[in-house]
């Protein structure tokens, strides 16, 4: 691997010395036929490309082989021996400076973007300017003449020849290729066109045809990117410098205006093909990038839905088995159980046969319930439903295992509590059924007592019992799956430990929150909030009339294109809105207070929206009370829960939807008008 490298990085430096020679003779011979000073000068740019990218055994190679070939090729042109020694041994030793500089300045060597570009383009004709001079003056003085005479013309030459060629050979160098290969054929072609085309253009000396120039180079930058542009453009370049003077001719005030021009024209057009490949580059790389991260999306998905068929699949498969023998067991049970020739002991065994049957059954339906959550497949269908009435009939379902027990089953409702509210009524059951099933189970005497609270629209259920208690260590642990206090209650009381697991994740799913407060041998109370809107509210409201109507909202968020469509949303809504781009921002505009809503994105610079939250609820006064609503892509339980505990009082999920919007600005900003 190593002498690969070795002999590619020989071959670039015969490369390096073929366009050195090959640009030395254009500049003097054809760029300079007609001048005494070349117009541009590209070779001395091709030895700092040699310094930046090749190791320093090469590049000393590099610098002497090309001051010999710069020496042999001006004595045989006819220069004084002094001149040629002391430019050729000056140009070199300007090369290697300015390579060194831009390598110690930690100028990019594989310039991939426009800011990498633009710093290499001006730091290496910053160079160029500080070292041309003092080699202008030296030539100058080794010719006899004065040192200011011709330093001028030799510092245009030398910068846009640096600022020009040193680019491109970077980008010519770079062994990564963004950009789709194009055939030999399709690339000769493309630079035959630039050429022709500027030869015709710059031939008929007429400027209002030079725009024609661009879009050859453009398509060379369109098929070929970076290196096809800047090929492109030098090939423009090259063409264009000797066929304008061989057009002028000899008339000096002439050649000096053309040679402005062509600075100008060529400067631009370079700038604008280079721009155009870079970004059009850019858009590939992402382009590439995505592609190969969905390839990745989608074969981990694959891998996910196969994983979850199987399981699926499993858990179909251990239902029917278990529930076919289980059917058996508990109807036969059921039907000797009334043979009135059965003695009490046998009858008692029996019922011991039904429950641990019965137990069984609650088991299976734990695990399918548990996996259609987990795989996302339970779809909550909110209806009008009374609270108070689905909490009366969870409570009635376990009041014969009270009785039997001996329990006090009690019931406090609010009257608030009668009211319909928009609620899956079936789901919101099935946890209050678990949370008194558990209460009964574990309270051996006392009561269990089953509380309803409303507070606008929220409501809150509470379970309590007198029973065994839950040690503080281990609460934390009660809604994982398959998870209990200790072993012993496994032992003593059954159940798989998913009963919890499955009530948190359905409250979640209803946007609420559930959780246990205990201590051992002082009972527990189980309680859990969700949000319910009157069904009567939503029923009346108008879509299509404005909900907030002069209410002003202060809307934050980092991304641009997201504070746009947040404002329209909030003006349709008729809302006054003022925008903030991150959490510093956002505390000061609350400072000024006035706000009677707040929509705060999570990821932001400078100060995040959880941090900026928590220091508006440190305001004093009205300013640490104005509602905050998360405004987030961040829609896990637990990103939702950091949000509330940061002290923001509602989650709205991104992509934005407008009734969803519209409909917590009503809720909360009715909420800020009952208060106030």
């Amino acid at each position: 691997m190593f002498q690969t490298y070795e002999r590619r990085q020989w071959r670039v430096l015969a490369l390096l010395i073929a366009a050195f020679t090959a640009l030395l003779l254009f500049s003097l011979f054809l760029a300079g036929a007609k001048t005494g000073i070349a117009t541009v000068w590209p070779s001395n740019a091709v030895l700092v490309a040699g310094v930046m990218t090749l190791p320093r055994r090469q590049w000393t190679w590099l610098l002497a082989i090309a001051g010999a070939i710069h020496l042999a090729i001006l004595l045989m042109i006819g220069d004084p021996p002094l001149f040629s020694v002391t430019v050729s041994v000056l140009d070199t030793v300007q090369a290697a400076v300015i390579g060194l500089l831009l390598l110690r300045l930690r100028i990019p060597t594989r310039p991939r973007g426009m800011d990498a570009l633009l710093r290499l383009t001006v730091l290496a004709a910053l160079a160029t300017v500080a070292t041309s001079v003092p080699t202008a003056m030296l030539g100058a003085l080794s010719l006899g003449l004065p040192a200011h005479v011709g330093w001028s013309d030799w510092l245009t030459s030398n910068v846009l020849g640096m600022a020009l060629t040193l680019p491109t050979a970077l980008i010519l160098l770079d062994p990564r290729r963004d950009w789709p290969r194009r055939g030999a054929f399709e690339q000769v072609a493309l630079l035959a066109l630039c050429g022709l085309v500027t030869a015709a253009v710059f031939g008929a000396r007429q400027p209002s045809l030079q725009i024609l120039i661009f879009p050859a180079v453009l398509l060379a930058a369109f098929r070929g990117g970076p290196r096809e542009a800047a090929t492109g453009a030098m090939m423009a370049m090259i063409v264009s410098i000797p066929v304008t003077l061989w057009a002028i001719g000899d008339a000096p005030e002439l050649r000096a205006v053309a040679v402005r021009h062509l600075l100008v024209f060529h400067c631009v057009l370079y700038a604008v093909s280079l721009a155009s490949a870079m970004a059009l580059g850019r858009q590939l790389r992402l382009q590439a990038m995505l592609l190969r991260r969905q390839a990745v999306a989608r074969a981990a998905q694959a891998r996910a839905q196969a994983a979850n068929l199987a399981k699926s699949d499993f858990l179909a498969t251990m239902s029917h088995e278990i529930r076919t023998p289980l059917n058996s067991i508990l109807g036969f049970a059921d039907l000797v159980a009334v043979s009135p020739d059965m003695s009490p002991e046998n009858q008692r065994r029996l019922a011991l046969v039904a429950r641990a049957g019965e137990s069984l059954v609650v088991i299976v339906d734990d695990l399918l319930d548990f996996a259609k959550v987990e795989a996302g497949a339970v779809v909550l269908d909110p209806r009008p439903v009374s609270p108070a009435g689905v909490l009366r009939d969870a409570a009635g379902i376990v009041a014969a295992d009270a009785r039997a027990k001996g329990l006090v089953l009690r019931l406090e409702i609010a009257p608030e509590g009668e009211a319909d509210r928009l609620l899956d009524g079936d789901r919101l059951r099935q946890v209050l059924l678990n949370l008194l099933n558990n209460a009964v189970k574990f309270t051996a005497a006392g009561s269990v007592t089953a509380r309803l609270a409303v507070e606008g629209d929220r409501l809150r259920f509470e379970v309590l019992d007198t029973g065994i208690g839950i040690d503080p260590a281990v609460q934390g642990r009660l809604f994982q799956r398959f998870t209990q206090a200790d072993s012993s209650i496994t032992r003593g009381y059954g159940g798989a430990g998913l009963g919890l697991a499955i009530s948190r994740a359905l409250v979640r799913l209803m946007g609420g929150a559930i959780g246990v407060d205990s201590r051992l041998g002082q009972g527990a109370c189980f309680w859990l909030e969700v949000e319910a809107p009157r069904d009567a509210t939503v029923a009346s409201a108008d879509p299509t009339a404005p909900v907030a109507l002069g209410a002003r909202v202060l809307l934050v968020d980092d991304h641009p294109m997201n504070r746009e469509l947040g404002s329209a949303l909030l003006i349709l809504a008729g809302c006054q809105v003022e925008t903030a781009q991150d959490g510093i921002e956002a505390v000061e505009a609350a400072t000024r207070g006035g706000f009677d809503l707040i929509l705060m994105d999570i990821h932001m610079p400078r100060m995040d929206g959880l941090a900026a939250a928590r220091a508006i609820r440190a305001l004093p006064g009205q300013a640490g009370q104005t509602p905050i609503i998360a405004l987030s892509a961040d829609v896990l339980p637990h990103q939702v829960e950091r949000c509330r505990q940061a002290g923001m009082v509602d989650h709205l999920a991104k992509p934005l939807q407008r009734q969803k919007l519209h409909g917590t600005l009503r809720r909360w900003l009715a909420k800020g008008t009952a208060t106030a």
